[in-house]
């Protein structure tokens, strides 16, 4: 009994102490060793391990794992797994992660670019960073961390030796893009569009447009710079709502700071783009991204590569050298096929500009397969119905539609199939050679098993 009373008096002083820890004391300890877990499997000697919860799990309970594989300490929001100095107690990890990661970033005397939008966010993350890295130690958002534990994540990973930092930041619901603004302070901005995707969420496209407006607000606050997609009438109202006082634009159109064409699309992007004050310049710049709906998102880079002060030729090289990975807009050449690899997510936004994308690529024998869209709320079976109609107008010698949103508009014009096995068993009796391929859908479809029969 007597044991107890010590190990509780113990940890009662423990908490004492380190209830008192100010968020500059976790800095000074997270400045010695700039290195943050929040998973054991990953555990990097030296690190600082953030014991989160969620749904389904509690890493409070791996705290003391999470020491023996080599974390230099815990942050714990549970009495009971304080083991010894090493472990600190707070009232909420999560909260804590952010304030670190927002106290850090002020900090940072650095341009941080930040990116939202409904399609194309990542990618065009990715041409930033290729395109910045031309002269810049750039940091980008890795993989998907773009929500309210990825991007103080992502900012915990900006070292000293950054000049710059491209942070995506994404949203399912309102007031998640001014949280995350809260903790990134981006200096500079852009959505890349907004349209039909989180809608459970949402609620509605009108809602789409005033959670991803939230970027807006916080540069207008702020006195950041707005690049432009001077051509989208939705973030055209967007920003005149707000008078941003910095804007470049760019776009297709006369009208915009920095001008591009698409030159070809079959199935690689090249496109020119110049300085309206510089008509004579005309730059031309040849891809490995393939998809039309992707040469604004190439235009965006050049824009912030140009206001940063690169020349054509550096900006022209990093978007040459992008190569685009993780099944996004990413064209793989089987030994029967040509696939245009898209199934890392969708939406109703992006499923039809991929679809005019295939449209209007030149090729001898076409096939469309799509899958279902997740987090649609309401408009679900709306959506999915008008993507069914929409391939009508479309020459293809397939029309394959997999999982139950799609099955529900079944038609005798085109292959239904409820689930993604179906519609492998009806690849494998009966196999597409010499086709080029869409292949698009939510990532929950888990189209990488088609990917083997094509």
């Amino acid at each position: 009994m007597q044991y107890f009373v010590y190990f509780y008096l113990a940890v009662d002083y423990l908490c004492y102490k380190i209830k008192t820890m100010t968020i500059e004391q976790l800095y000074s300890r997270y400045k010695e060793l700039p290195l943050i877990s929040t998973d054991t499997r990953n555990i990097i000697p030296g690190c600082i391990f953030f014991a989160l919860k969620g749904e389904k799990f509690n890493a409070n309970a791996f705290a003391g794992e999470a020491l023996e594989r080599g974390a230099r300490l815990v942050v714990v929001d549970e009495a009971q797994y304080v083991a010894d100095e090493r472990c600190i107690l707070v009232s909420d990890v999560l909260s804590a992660l952010q304030d670190l990661a927002r106290y850090h970033r002020t900090q940072l005397n650095i341009p941080i670019i930040g990116i939202t939008g409904t399609n194309g966010k990542t990618t065009t993350k990715e041409l930033l960073h290729a395109v910045l890295s031309q002269r810049y130690k750039t940091f980008a958002t890795k993989g998907n961390l773009n929500n309210h534990i990825g991007v103080p994540l992502s900012m915990l990973a900006v070292d000293e030796s950054t000049e710059v930092a491209v942070i995506e930041m994404g949203a399912n619901h309102q007031r998640e893009i001014a949280f995350l603004c809260d903790i990134a302070a981006p200096t500079h901005g852009l959505i890349t569009n907004v349209g039909k995707a989180h809608l459970e969420g949402f609620g509605s496209f009108e809602g789409v447009k005033k959670a991803k407006g939230e970027l807006y607000d916080y540069l207008k606050a702020h006195k950041g710079i707005l690049f432009l997609q001077g051509d989208n009438p939705h973030l055209q109202e967007m920003e005149h709502a707000r008078h941003v006082e910095q804007v470049v634009r760019y776009g297709f159109s006369g009208d915009n700071d920095i001008v591009g064409q698409l030159v070809n699309a079959n199935p690689f992007l090249t496109i020119t783009w110049r300085l309206t004050a510089e008509k004579e310049s005309i730059h031309t710049v040849s891809t490995q991204l393939t998809g039309s709906y992707n040469a604004e998102n190439i235009l965006a880079a050049a824009a912030v590569g140009n206001f940063l002060g690169l020349s054509a030729s550096e900006i022209n090289r990093g978007l040459q050298e992008y190569t685009p990975t993780n099944n996004r807009s990413q064209v793989v050449k089987t030994a029967t096929n040509t696939v245009i690899a898209d199934y890392y997510n969708a939406n109703a936004s992006s499923m039809a500009a991929a679809l005019d994308n295939i449209a209007f690529i030149d090729a001898n024998q076409k096939t469309i397969i799509l899958g279902d869209m997740f987090e649609m709320g309401d408009e679900s079976s709306v959506e999915h119905q008008k993507l069914v109609e929409k391939t009508a107008g479309i020459s293809a010698a397939r029309k394959i539609f997999v999982g139950r949103a799609f099955y529900a508009h079944q038609h005798t014009d085109a292959e239904f199939y409820e689930t993604t096995d179906e519609a492998k068993k009806a690849l494998q009796a009966h196999p597409i050679t010499g086709s080029t391929i869409l292949l698009k859908a939510s990532r929950g479809m888990a189209f990488e098993r088609l990917m083997e029969m094509l």
